[in-house]
């Protein structure tokens, strides 16, 4: 009896769902996002994407456990389960050869908190956290300040 009731339950709540689907027309206008204009169903050619910032350079990181940025163009790099382009300049064996920053002891730690002699699998795939830079205008406003800033805005409002 509970298993009947419990089916008649299910597809009486599947109906209603899908009775309540609205219909939207083809030519409704769509919302006006980070690429404005057109209907829901066109579509729109994306801009070309933008070469990657090639500078060599550090950024300066805007929160203490932020992943530094990557400071050269990385397009063809091969970052999969059999090969890791990035280790051939950044592990450990290689780091004082090509002269890059070695990476972190934290890329050594697997999930139960046991230091491996290799990079932990999950730590293995760069781009996870770490991206590359491109010279482009933003797409929103960002008023981001980092904590330096914020601490001097309180100090300067604190001395007055």
């Amino acid at each position: 009896m509970k298993f009947r009731v419990l089916t008649l339950t299910l597809l009486a709540v599947c109906g209603l769902a899908i009775a309540a689907e609205p219909n939207y027309p083809l030519d409704a206008p769509a919302p006006d996002g980070r690429r404005a204009g057109g209907t829901i169903t066109q579509e729109f050619t994306p801009p070309p994407l933008r070469d990657e910032e090639n500078k060599d350079l550090k950024r300066e990181r805007n929160y203490p456990e932020q992943p530094p940025t990557i400071p050269h163009a990385i397009r063809g790099y091969q970052v999969d389960i059999n090969s890791n382009r990035c280790l051939a300049c950044h592990s450990r064996a290689n780091s004082a050869r090509t002269q890059a920053p070695m990476i972190s002891i934290t890329h050594f730690t697997d999930r139960d908190s046991q230091t491996l002699g290799a990079v932990a699998p999950r730590r293995y795939f760069c781009t996870q956290c770490h991206v590359v830079q491109h010279d482009v205008k933003p797409l929103v406003k960002n008023d981001f300040e980092n904590i330096d800033q914020l601490l001097y805005h309180e100090n300067t409002q604190n001395q007055q």
